[in-house]
């Protein structure tokens, strides 16, 4: 089946009691034994599995093309798992643009646990080389970057991840598996914050992690998983299911108004940058064009007059919600360096742009009055 079929139907079949067309949302937290002793339905407590759970993690498997999902409760929950699956004196190596979540993370808890880690450019994959070690189990890769857009190359990474018996993970939460597929391009695991594009709405918050073939380290991220109790919750998994299902027609939409966004602020005069890979004169177009099959509804651009002027433009919209997070069928925008924090590599005169599902027009006028006041 294609992508399109399997957004739909991926997990889910009619309710056997109740012949409902829409999965029922199983609250039950214990679940009973046969006459047998067994447990008919494979599960026994919803910390361990849940039937609303099993379906979302088929229905992602099934979107990236890999064997088996793991559901956590967040996106971050979801990287953590990975990183808790790694032992102590393991080398990871994640991007030098990193999204400032998985910095933190890195370097406030794991960091204390003994996991060494390097940020490099991964543009450059003679440097992601260099900076191997005998250690690095782990190669953490994102792109498009947040909130920077940077491509890089999936398939050299993984290719340059295995000759050193590494494990190549993807955070694919900004492509989603409708515009890229690193699975498929030969990686090994991807992770998605399904708070954003998956779930689609700006309701539910969750995370899942997705591999490509059962392995052992795939088994250490259920153990975690489950002993940890990071899981969401029934109603979560059932409102992600559901917004899986429109995530096609949504992501056409996105597309389709990030390009036309993108190519009105390239062309207005208090725009210094615009980063968005559909754009013919994005450093990674061509790589973007190879790898993915769309663009993406993310862009960021930089605003002439500094922090002052680009913090002037997020306060003079009136469609867009000046709000964090993304994926959303709302226009999101935000002033990403306040957000980030005072470590923030992220220039004080960019704004990050979460494109929704309005009509094109209107976002282009909403900003265009905005960016209008600084003239």
């Amino acid at each position: 089946m294609r992508i399109e079929t399997l957004a739909v139907h991926a997990g889910t079949e009619v309710d056997e009691g109740s012949q409902a067309v829409t999965p029922p949302i199983v609250l039950s937290t214990t679940f009973a034994r046969g006459a047998d002793g067994t447990f008919p339905k494979g599960h026994i407590y919803t910390r361990s599995s849940n039937p609303n759970r099993a379906e979302l993690e088929q229905a992602v498997a099934a979107l990236e093309g890999g064997a088996a999902a793991a559901a956590f409760g967040s996106g971050m929950a979801a990287i953590a798992g990975v990183f808790q699956a790694l032992e102590p004196g393991a080398h990871v190596i994640a991007p030098g643009d990193s999204y400032h979540g998985t910095v933190h993370l890195l370097r406030q808890v794991f960091d204390r646990w003994g996991l060494a880690f390097d940020f490099v450019d991964m543009r450059d994959p003679a440097a992601v080389a260099r900076a191997m070690r005998p250690s690095t189990r782990l190669l953490w890769i994102e792109t498009p970057s947040n909130p920077m857009l940077h491509m890089v190359d999936i398939a050299a990474l993984g290719a340059l991840a295995h000759r050193h018996g590494a494990i190549a993970a993807v955070d694919n939460t900004w492509a989603t598996p409708l515009l890229q597929q690193p699975l498929a391009l030969g990686c090994d695991l991807v992770m998605h914050s399904t708070t954003k594009y998956l779930g689609g709405h700006s309701d539910v918050l969750g995370g899942i992690v997705v591999t490509r073939e059962r392995s052992a380290f795939f088994e250490r991220i259920e153990t975690v998983l489950r002993l940890g109790g990071a899981v969401p919750s029934p109603f979560d998994c059932w409102l992600i299911r559901r917004g899986i299902r429109t995530l096609p027609a949504r992501m056409r939409v996105h597309c389709e108004n990030a390009e036309i966004l993108a190519q009105f602020l390239a062309g207005h005069p208090m725009v210094e940058r615009v980063h968005y890979p559909g754009l013919p004169s994005h450093p990674g177009h061509e790589l973007a064009r190879r790898q993915m099959r769309r663009f993406g509804g993310m862009l960021s651009f930089e605003v002439r007059g500094g922090r002052e002027a680009a913090m002037a433009v997020a306060a003079g919209v009136e469609i867009f919600a000046r709000a964090t997070s993304l994926g959303g069928v709302e226009s999101l925008i935000e002033h990403r360096a306040s957000i980030e924090g005072p470590d923030s590599k992220t220039p004080q005169s960019l704004l990050r742009v979460s494109v929704g599902l309005e009509n094109a027009e209107d976002l282009v006028a909403d900003l265009d009055h905005a960016l209008s006041t600084l003239q």
